[in-house]
């Protein structure tokens, strides 16, 4: 529902854009769009530092100071997941994402 009504909206912009006539900005429009929903670089640096936590917690001893600031990667890669969301699912995710960062924050306050 959410991505026929960006469709929806693009298409009639597209056709606003390219009915002037002026293939450069159509160009300018949709690369812009692209460079705004794209969000494969976020999704991969977090599954790399999942990877991380994994391996840290893996190995044991004082890990507390460094999953705090992987923590702190992984709320930075969800907000902007949230800031490129183009449709209410994908804000939802992000926002329960960021909900269990929270949660994992929390529980590693008390890791040495």
């Amino acid at each position: 529902e959410a991505v026929a009504a960006y469709r929806a909206r693009m298409s009639e912009r597209l056709r606003e854009v390219l009915g002037s006539g002026d293939d450069e900005r159509a160009r300018a429009e949709i690369a812009l769009f692209a460079a705004k929903s794209d969000v494969d670089e976020e999704l991969t640096r977090l599954g790399a530092h999942l990877d991380e936590v994994e391996r840290v917690l893996g190995k044991g001893g004082a890990a507390g100071k460094r999953l705090d600031f992987l923590a702190q990667e992984l709320n930075r890669e969800a907000n902007t997941l949230a800031s490129k969301a183009a449709g209410l699912k994908i804000a939802d995710c992000a926002l329960e994402l960021k909900l269990l960062i929270e949660q994992v924050r929390e529980q590693v306050q008390n890791i040495e």
